[in-house]
């Protein structure tokens, strides 16, 4: 058999990162097996749904590299295959048409609240055999015994259905409803394996019951576990990004943020990094555990920069050129090799985009203002002297990290000096006194001209 999984989005919002989450472990699925990976557009609710959630849902996947293997299936081509079965369910007697009024229906339903009993459809129009044309059609559920099924990730499930009700397939409309699509689609698509959000549980009893009605093979359900936030409550805006592109924004690495999604409800031993090509080879769902999980934006933060430090630089500088060129404006005025040469020397100390961004920005951009100068005329005495001093020792020589460290070193061990008093007033002449790189090897990346000519503006600030 060979495996087919899908990812379903409805594209009534934009994809959050449960819903990536999802997605991400279709594919790895798909890929471990030897399977196909499919997507499809859930968009029967045309009111709600719209063109630009559609694109923000593919973008994601591609920004992910999650790719599919078929062209994308959206449910609104298909309503007519809805309702041709939905039609043959009637004539066979396993659906049939309801003109309960929604007074009628609310009235059932405030009595149930009031008897503290769960809502059910009674069947008042089961036996009526109305014609078309107006009204709902409900398909008739069995009323007796039980529905289960094995879910590979928590086990045997059951559900009695005698606490299930005629639930509707078409609205009034002549729109289909969720439960009836999602079957129909999938064993169109011939779905072998479906995983999803353990929400969706309740909803697989009525979607078993459809499967047998038309005859279909059943598919195998795994139900994943929800991710929540940090106060275990369910995953919302103000735990994080509203959109998986928000990440991209915030300036996450895509590989980044799949390996620490796929540990959200997923292990592999006692690791923590973990490469794309490893996951595609043993991503297994006897490894999904049935616990919650817990978004920890610091973990975020600790596997985005692992993934930072270990990036070949080359590709970083690819990356910043394709989502971030305005941030990086200040890089067309800089040699290629001397800019992916900035990129490798922050790297390891920087866990998203902005934060290279500031790096780089103190490397080639504009000269610093110089707006904090030492306060009192004893403390700019100090810094101009330490500056005078250790100046011939940087633009004399080779200009290369190395030997400007070795020499600046001796400078402090021949006066008896921390190295520190020098190295402090040498970062505060070219950057400023903002947060930098490594000293030496950022005044070999920033080049002679741009150190000298930074160093004596700020001695003529100082009065030297």
């Amino acid at each position: 058999m060979s495996v087919r999984v899908r990812f379903a989005p409805s594209p009534t919002g934009f994809l959050h990162i449960g819903g990536a989450r999802t997605a991400l472990f279709n594919w790895l699925y798909a890929k471990s097996q030897g399977g196909k990976f499919l997507l499809r557009i859930e968009d029967t609710d045309r009111e709600r749904s719209e063109d630009r959630y559609v694109a923000d849902i593919m973008e994601s996947l591609k920004w992910l590299g999650l790719d599919w293997d078929e062209e994308p299936v959206y449910q609104h081509d298909r309503f007519a295959r809805y309702q041709a079965v939905a039609e043959d369910l009637v004539d066979k007697g396993q659906a049939y048409r309801c003109d309960c009024t929604p007074d009628a229906l609310n009235a059932i339903r405030a009595q149930c609240e009031k008897d503290k009993k769960p809502f059910r459809y009674p069947g008042t129009c089961r036996e009526k055999k109305l014609p078309k044309g107006g009204g709902v059609t409900r398909v008739r559920v069995l009323q007796d015994g039980e529905t289960s099924f094995k879910d590979l990730i928590r086990g045997e499930i059951t559900f009695q259905n005698k606490d299930m009700d005629d639930w509707v397939v078409l609205r009034s409309d002549n729109s289909p409803t969720y439960n009836f699509c999602v079957v129909i689609d999938d064993a169109d698509q011939k779905m072998t394996h479906i995983l999803r959000g353990d929400d969706h549980i309740n909803n697989t009893p009525k979607q078993i019951q459809l499967y047998k009605m038309l005859g279909l093979t059943v598919p195998h359900f795994a139900h994943l576990p929800m991710i929540l936030g940090a106060d275990k409550t369910k995953l919302s805006k103000r735990h994080g990004a509203a959109s998986t592109l928000e990440y991209r924004t915030q300036g996450y690495l895509p590989e980044a943020l799949i390996n620490f999604l796929v540990r959200l409800g997923w292990s592999y031993g006692d690791e923590e990094i973990i490469s794309i090509e490893t996951l595609k080879k043993v991503f297994s769902l006897e490894k999904i555990g049935k616990a919650n999980a817990i978004f920890n934006p610091e973990k975020l933060n600790w596997v985005s920069g692992h993934y930072f430090k270990d990036t070949p630089a080359k590709d970083l500088v690819a990356y910043l050129k394709k989502y971030f060129a305005e941030g990086i404006a200040f890089a067309s005025k800089v040699e290629p090799e001397r800019f992916e040469h900035g990129v490798r020397i922050v790297q390891g100390k920087v866990k998203t985009i902005p934060e290279m961004l500031d790096q780089l920005d103190c490397l080639f951009g504009a000269d610093p203002d110089f707006k904090n100068l030492p306060a009192t005329p004893e403390e700019k005495k100090a810094m101009a002297d330490a500056i005078t001093l250790v100046k011939p020792l940087i633009v004399e020589g080779e200009f290369k990290a190395a030997e400007m460290e070795h020499r600046v070193k001796d400078l402090a061990t021949t006066r008896g000096e921390k190295l520190a008093i020098y190295a402090k007033a040498l970062r505060y002449a070219v950057t400023g006194g903002r947060h930098s790189p490594a000293l030496f090897d950022m005044l070999e990346v920033q080049g002679k001209p741009t150190v000298i000519r930074r160093v004596e503006r700020v001695l003529n600030l100082l009065g030297a």
